[in-house]
């Protein structure tokens, strides 16, 4: 019952942390250069300055900025996100139909990371100045490095055009009609490059992160208590250090969630991934304001979803915290 009055009060700390997200990113957004009515005004040609205007009352893109502003925080207390006049359909619907895929594209970078993160970083800290150790070391060092765009421009190269073994873009072929189980071992040959591409930053930083704090945890009391105890080295890496050293890594990955929305991005811009990354593109240079922000909303509750549910398993993990 405690943990749950705990996760409660750090549920009621995060809807103001929303509610300032809204508001820093409508006044944010008004600072960039054009609009939607200037947009839709160029691309069909000669357009005179009366149509220019007709647009954006069309839009409301004219009414007073207080009144856009309240009429926008009225709305998204609803989860009415508003209309994209770009796409001429409704934002919620639009952000809805590509969640999905960057859901699937996220969590998929995201437990793959942590879970051989976490492995590997235990596995140099046990075998500290090995060569498995320096290995390891190397590994991460160039991964961390490598910028995301160049690494999975590089894995279309080998693993779609010269090996021709997984397909260079998109989320599924479509045209090959697959359905039930097929479907989805194409979907997942699909996932493999992105996915790849948007954990291997987070994989090297979760196991540098991991093999530091197993090594700060082998000089503890309990630890040196457990070994003059006699009990084995397996039992007392597994059984007692890494539920402690996991902590730190835990308390990044939350983090560094928003970082992972925003490296899906790139990730998705360069494999055709259709998630809201590539609909953020889009919507930008359109300058389809409504579907930005819309996007900037559900990318703020993603967030603090992940960062609530890594709070949540940190109390489980030391319930010490709750004090």
């Amino acid at each position: 019952m405690r943990r749950w009055r705990y996760f409660g009060y750090r549920l009621a700390f995060a809807l103001p942390v929303v509610f300032g997200i809204l508001v820093l990113n409508f006044f944010l957004i008004q600072l960039a250069p054009g609009d939607a009515a200037s947009v839709l005004a160029g691309e069909s040609g000669a357009a005179s300055p009366e149509y220019t205007a007709m647009l954006r009352e069309k839009f409301g893109l004219d009414r007073p900025l207080l009144e856009q502003f309240l009429a926008y925080i009225g709305n998204a207390v609803q989860f009415n996100l508003g209309y994209s006049f770009r796409n001429d359909s409704p934002v919620f619907e639009l952000i809805l139909a590509r969640l999905g895929p960057t859901l699937l594209l996220m969590l998929t970078a995201f437990g793959a990371a942590l879970t051989l993160g976490t492995a590997l970083g235990v596995l140099a800290a046990v075998a500290r100045n090995s060569w498995r150790d320096a290995v390891i070391s190397v590994i991460t060092l160039i991964c961390y490095a490598t910028p995301v765009f160049w690494l999975g421009l590089m894995l279309i190269v080998v693993f779609s055009v010269n090996l021709n073994w997984l397909p260079t873009s998109g989320f599924e072929s479509i045209a090959e009609g697959y359905e039930g189980w097929e479907r989805w071992v194409d979907i997942g040959r699909h996932l493999v490059m992105p996915g790849t591409a948007l954990g291997l930053f987070y994989l090297a930083l979760y196991t540098r992160v991991m093999r530091a704090s197993m090594l700060e945890q082998t000089g503890m009391d309990y630890v040196v208590t457990a070994r003059a105890k006699g009990q084995t080295e397996r039992k007392i890496v597994f059984g007692h250090m890494l539920r402690n050293a996991f902590l730190p890594v835990l308390t990044m990955a939350g983090v560094q969630a928003g970082n992972l929305i925003g490296g899906s991005v790139v990730v998705e811009t360069v494999f055709g991934w259709p998630g809201l990354g590539t609909l953020a593109f889009n919507a930008l240079q359109s300058r389809d304001l409504n579907l930005l922000l819309g996007i900037f909303f559900i990318s703020a509750c993603l967030v603090v979803a992940i960062n609530l549910a890594v709070e949540l398993l940190t109390i489980t993990l030391d319930p010490r915290i709750q004090a």
